[in-house]
């Protein structure tokens, strides 16, 4: 028996690009929504509700970088994704979120400071959603230069691009057989700076569907309007 599950890797870059991959491999412990689907099948199933690492209970200031004194945590990312009206916004509704993690976590690479990365994501039947915060200091404005299909974007007054991105599908053995990797499918990410200054840091909102299709922009759009503003640390613009 095996268990694929599809992370987003995204291409080298700014920070807000080159730690992008660790945090969606590192919500693979709250991704086994697959499991949920097999199991209870006589009884319609619940909606999840967020679970979260107990670091993440409470925000975690220890990684040090830009920003890291108003760093909202992986919990609280959750709580304002996996809002009632997601599957609405993604065009699905009546569909029910499945699996529902947030975590906190950092990325230091050689000779620099650890740097904060609260991730989120909630799975659905037909869309993984998933929510990060970086505060890496790096404005939006030059993190997009590092991407061939970046389109600039603003998102309530703050500077934002939309690219694409390829998930990485890994699949789980539970017979003792090593795992595997390969290329998953294509994935829409908005990247949204924390202010309208573009003073450093944003807000990675990335949407991929289970069955290979591809999102559109309006979807990506239409949650960044409604849950970022919601989120500890959004500054709103003009304030």
């Amino acid at each position: 028996m095996a268990v694929d599950v599809r992370a987003s890797d995204r291409k080298p870059g700014a920070w807000s690009q080159a730690i992008a991959a660790f945090a969606l491999v590192g919500m693979l412990g709250g991704g086994f929504w697959l499991m949920a689907k097999t199991s209870a099948a006589e009884d319609p199933p619940s909606p999840a509700v967020c679970s979260a690492d107990e670091s993440s209970k409470t925000p975690d200031t220890s990684a040090s970088g830009p920003g890291s004194a108003r760093r909202v945590s992986g919990a609280a990312l959750c709580e304002a994704l996996n809002r009632p009206d997601l599957a609405g916004l993604l065009g699905v509704p009546g569909e029910i979120p499945l699996s529902a993690h947030g975590g906190d976590g950092s990325i230091g690479l050689p000779g620099s400071k650890h740097i904060a990365h609260p991730t989120a994501e909630v799975g659905f039947d037909t869309y993984t959603v998933h929510l990060s915060a970086t505060y890496d200091g790096s404005p939006v404005a030059g993190s997009g230069t590092y991407l061939r299909d970046a389109r600039k974007r603003t998102v309530l007054g703050h500077p934002a691009f939309l690219h694409t991105e390829q998930t990485v599908r890994i699949r789980f053995r539970f017979d003792g057989g090593e795992s595997e990797s390969g290329p998953g499918v294509a994935a829409h990410a908005l990247t949204v700076a924390l202010d309208a200054e573009d003073s450093g840091g944003s807000f990675d909102l990335v949407v991929w569907r289970e069955d290979g299709g591809f999102p559109d922009e309006a979807t990506l759009t239409r949650i960044a309007e409604k849950v970022l503003p919601t989120i500890e640390g959004w500054a709103p613009a003009g304030k």
